[in-house]
């Protein structure tokens, strides 16, 4: 894999140097000052047009989606002001809170603007994702025998966290961790906890799949299942078997026979439904259950911040997370959940600013994955970004996001360029 031209060079060793970055405890850095790096690079692309250097070019415009992610975003940001206003948290919050917005929501925006107007093939983006798998899988015999030979769970803490972020944890580096429930270890290679890495591991195994050489599609996807099977994640779960496989069943629904069959089915369950739906609460009973304790202080954290929105602050929320109480394990209220998180902090118009622009790319990607086999990849990202939302909140952790969300873009390059062709 040899990069053409700048970017995809940058792009490319940023990727494969994802584990050494996490071993200095850069990775919560890297991802921002990547995105505002090559987001300035593509503004002054657009801006120079032809003028630009021929391998970094724009041969495009921006895509609609791209500039309703723009939007989104601002939106965000005008909300989060508006809370801090209404709450008086006073100036130095507002400065500290609009920074990290550059760290988080941001990059939802600028990610999928560089792919779409850089000159970066899916191609580098797939191959540095197997690399990191092979990184993985050669860490793999020390990560997993730690626990068990007397290692500690956490190496250090880098200095890097004077730089400000969530918490240490992001600039920490841990060979695993403890579950406090059951006391067995849990492992998160290269993210900050284990039900993330779960959710990476999906997002490798879907680049995987879409790798030409053979061998390096095979480190990729046995990389990926060993971090969703080692993080004990349920999510992780779901994730491998919903994403990879709805994408591929897309162009069913251009096939005649397929509504046929679906209609049978459908009559079916006049007879079976009862049985169908027993068996389906079962399921979830047995998932919640797998790990009860953390079920409830997630439920708990949604109702608390459901509740205190709807009394305390509809329209833009309450501006920050606020400290959580014994009942919850002292996690923060508008944590562990994107939409209730959202709505606790800014609002209906945080809610709204990225519940839209996610819809519309969600349904442009579900109809393009119909039509063609491009579509397959962005697709199972977006799942798996939605998927995320529902356990963990999009903003901090876009800056792991990054190689999916910049997949984005050029597939909506890809389609331009199809469509203008």
């Amino acid at each position: 894999m040899t990069p053409q031209n700048p970017v995809e060079r940058m792009v490319y060793k940023t990727l494969i140097l994802t584990w050494p970055f996490y071993s200095i405890g850069a990775l919560y850095v890297v991802g921002p000052v990547l995105a505002w790096m090559l987001g300035a690079l593509a503004a002054i692309a657009l801006y120079l047009g032809p003028a630009m250097r021929s391998d970094l070019r724009v041969t495009g415009t921006v895509p609609p989606l791209v500039w309703a992610w723009f939007l989104g975003m601002f939106v965000m940001l005008v909300a989060l002001w508006v809370g801090h206003l209404d709450w008086g948290l006073g100036l130095k919050q507002t400065i500290k809170s609009s920074i990290g917005w550059a760290k988080g929501w941001a990059l939802l925006a600028l990610f999928p603007l560089i792919g779409a107007v850089m000159p970066i093939r899916r191609s580098v983006l797939i191959r540095g994702q197997c690399v990191i798998g092979a990184w993985t899988l050669a860490l793999a015999p020390i990560l997993l025998l730690a626990p068990y030979v007397g290692l500690p769970e956490k190496i250090f803490t880098s200095p890097l966290k004077a730089i400000g972020g969530p918490g240490p944890e992001y600039f920490s580096v841990y060979l695993f961790t403890f579950d406090p429930a059951s006391w067995t270890p849990r492992w998160q290679f290269y993210a900050p906890w284990s039900p993330f890495a779960a959710l990476l591991g999906v997002i490798m195994v879907l680049f995987a799949l879409e790798e030409e050489d053979r061998k390096w599609m095979l480190v990729g996807v046995l990389a990926g299942v060993l971090m969703i099977l080692a993080s004990k994640s349920r999510m992780g779960l779901v994730g491998l078997v919903a994403c990879t496989i709805a994408p591929r069943m897309m162009p069913l629904i251009l096939r005649g026979w397929a509504w046929q069959i679906t209609a049978g089915l459908t009559a079916s369950l006049a007879v079976v439904g009862t049985a169908l739906v027993t068996i389906a609460q079962d399921a979830v009973s047995t998932f919640k259950g797998a790990r009860a304790d953390s079920t409830r202080v997630r439920e708990t954290l949604q109702r608390i911040a459901s509740e205190r929105w709807q009394n305390e602050a509809v329209w833009f929320g309450h501006g920050t997370v606020h400290p959580g109480s014994h009942a919850v394990e002292y996690m923060p209220i508008g944590s562990h959940h994107t939409w209730y998180g959202l709505l606790f902090v800014k609002g209906v118009v945080g809610f709204a600013a990225l519940f839209v622009p996610l819809v519309w790319h969600v349904c442009f990607s579900m109809l393009d994955a119909a039509k063609h086999p491009r579509g397959r990849l962005p697709m199972g990202i977006l799942m798996t970004i939605v998927l995320l939302s529902f356990g963990e909140n999009l903003e901090i952790e876009a800056y792991m996001l990054w190689p999916g969300l910049m997949l984005l873009g050029v597939h909506l390059r890809e389609v331009g360029d199809a469509r203008r062709n």
